[in-house]
């Protein structure tokens, strides 16, 4: 028994003190990997900028712990650093060209858009862009075209098959487990309850999926056609084909492709067109190289900036409360009414990205904009998306500017209230109630609403479409009638928006900057990013394991899926009234 119990203590402690060990040694790794991706990057001549994407893009990048200890070859890239990266390659003369390695990005195709256009300015520099795929997703194929040269692995397979809409619905799994969701909403094309109460698409929600699928579709091709120097008719010809499942020589055939490569021999390729000895080696930079790139622009001394403020992720919670990302309004507001009162700051562009949530949430993020504008010019600079409570967010600035394939408008709210009494009485669980007046018990999950709260619900809701609406027919200068025609929860792309007034002007970043220093009125100036990324200890400080692995599934290949259970598994964090599109719009 003495052994027994010394060899245990022995075990334990071996144990203890390994795990300890092995949390500093994880300690210093991290410290080293970062202090040697902060250094300074020193170009070399002939060098190339690769674009390694394999992974999924966001708004920005922001670098966590734990992704330096959980090291693999699926990444998140900041669509920031990827379009910055861009342009100092432009800017630098010992780069000679952008090599594009495209293996999977989950990224929208606005963001897919102004990487592309970012790609096609490099272009006028003179230097060259080459992409190489052993198997094109359609969507890095659409980015992939406006290279120079495009290359597929002889082995390879192009997809290009065009667009598809797949939503999930819940209502017969949610009667299997005796739950039934009351549904007040306002908006004809208000689908993003459809889920919970049908089985298939509305024939409104199937006719504005059509016309924003073609709409985007459109764009896509031609886009395509442009740089391919092909027809649209031809490139949907092959998409009908599904020209995937031919041989690699069939997409060199038919105009998609232009060269046919092992991955292999790539790099000889490449060295060919930088001007370099097939036996020298070419020096490669990839993107975190890129952005310790110094800026070959003066300082400036000025003291003028021009803000760009990232709104991104749902507003206020959603199934984004469980990964630490999302609108938080009430830090935007504090942010807003910052940047508001800095003398220094000469306008601000409000990036967003937001299918929206909260009605409540961007009304109170509404009203910071509208006190900011009093102040300084405001633009909003659209990404992937900006409906609903996005576009809520947006609606009051001097300039609207949104890409083509931007998703936008779905002016409309909703609201839900389950009812679980089927299924406590599969649990064999009852309630009773004692009340002093008659809706002392609003809210109880455990009963059908009766007509007077459906009605009080109801009522809730137009009214805060009224007030939506107002606040869109205010911003836009468009009368409350003809708003109402383009409103009822109905989703635009940028392109058709433009033509009905919702935005300003098409284009990405970079087109908004150039109108709010424009409108600010300065020929000096420093561009800056809000809010603040966290450095590195805040960011450990704050990471959460289990938000962290969340995160990792939701950015990860099966996403589409487990989005779709995230929102139920969330539901009771989600405010009861909503401004937002779809919670998952699974575009494929």
């Amino acid at each position: 028994m003495k052994d027994f119990l010394k060899f245990t203590l022995a075990t334990v402690t071996g144990i203890v003190i390994s795990s300890v060990v092995l949390f500093f040694i994880s300690i210093l790794v991290v410290f080293s990997m970062v202090s040697s991706s902060e250094s300074e990057t020193q170009v070399r001549k002939n060098s190339v900028m690769m674009l390694d994407l394999n992974g999924t893009l966001a708004e920005r990048s922001q670098e966590n712990p734990l992704d330096l200890i959980m090291k693999d070859d699926y990444k998140t890239y900041g669509l920031d650093d990827i379009l910055s990266s861009i342009k100092k390659a432009k800017e630098n003369e010992d780069i000679k060209g952008i090599y594009i390695q495209a293996t999977s990005l989950g990224a929208g195709f606005a963001s897919l858009e102004e990487i592309r256009n970012a790609l096609k300015d490099f272009k006028e520099s003179g230097k060259f862009v080459v992409a190489y795929g052993d198997a094109y997703t359609q969507g890095l194929y659409y980015l992939s075209s406006v290279a120079d040269k495009v290359l597929l692995n002889p082995q390879g397979m192009l997809e290009w098959r065009g667009l598809a809409a797949t939503p999930m619905f819940f209502k017969d799994l949610l009667e299997k487990v005796g739950v039934e969701m009351q549904v007040f909403k306002v908006g004809t094309y208000k689908s993003a309850v459809e889920p919970f109460i049908s089985t298939e698409m509305s024939a409104a929600n199937r006719e504005q999926i059509n016309v924003y699928l073609s709409s985007i579709w459109g764009q896509i091709t031609s886009a395509v056609a442009e740089s391919r120097n092909l027809s649209v008719e031809a490139l949907n010809k092959e998409a009908d084909r599904m020209l995937m499942f031919y041989p690699a020589e069939e997409s060199v055939k038919n105009g998609l492709v232009d060269t046919l490569i092992y991955k292999n021999d790539v790099r000889d390729y490449l060295k060919n067109l930088a001007g370099i000895d097939k036996d020298d080696n070419m020096p490669i930079l990839g993107i975190q190289d890129m952005i310790n790139v110094k800026k070959n622009v003066p300082r400036d001394k000025s003291g003028n900036v021009i803000a760009v403020y990232y709104a991104y992720g749902e507003i206020d919670g959603g199934s984004s409360a469980s990964t630490d990302e999302g609108i938080n309004s009430e830090k935007v507001i504090k942010d807003l009414r910052k940047l508001k009162d800095n003398e220094n700051v000469k306008a601000v562009v409000l990036r967003v990205n937001s299918p929206g949530g909260s009605a409540y949430g961007s009304e109170q993020i509404w009203y910071a904009v509208n006190q900011l504008k009093k102040e300084k010019p405001v633009i909003v600079s659209m990404g992937d998306y900006a409906a609903s409570g996005g576009y809520y967010i947006s609606c009051n600035a001097d300039t609207i500017v949104a890409e083509p394939t931007t998703l936008t408008g779905s002016i409309g709210i909703f609201g839900m209230m389950p009812n679980a009494k089927g299924l406590t009485e599969k649990l064999g669980v009852s309630f009773d109630v004692v009340k002093t007046n008659p809706y002392a018990d609003f809210g109880n999950l455990t009963r059908p609403m009766n007509d007077g709260e459906k009605g009080l619900m109801q009522m809730y809701v137009n009214n805060g479409y009224e007030l939506f609406l107002t606040r869109c027919s205010d911003g836009r200068g468009i009368s409350m009638e003809e708003l109402d025609k383009i409103a009822q929860g109905r989703v635009w792309t940028g392109s058709t928006a433009k033509e009905l007034g919702l935005v300003d002007e098409l284009g990405g970043l970079d087109k908004a900057l150039e109108i709010a220093i424009a409108k600010a009125g300065v020929d000096a100036y420093t561009v800056m990013s809000y809010p603040k990324k966290e450095g590195f200890l805040e960011s450990l400080m704050n990471t959460n394991p289990g938000n962290y692995i969340k995160g990792r599934m939701l950015n990860g290949k099966m996403s589409d899926m487990y989005r779709q259970f995230s929102i139920i598994e969330n539901f009771d964090k989600i405010d009861r009234i909503q401004a937002r599109v779809p919670f998952e719009l699974n575009i494929q």
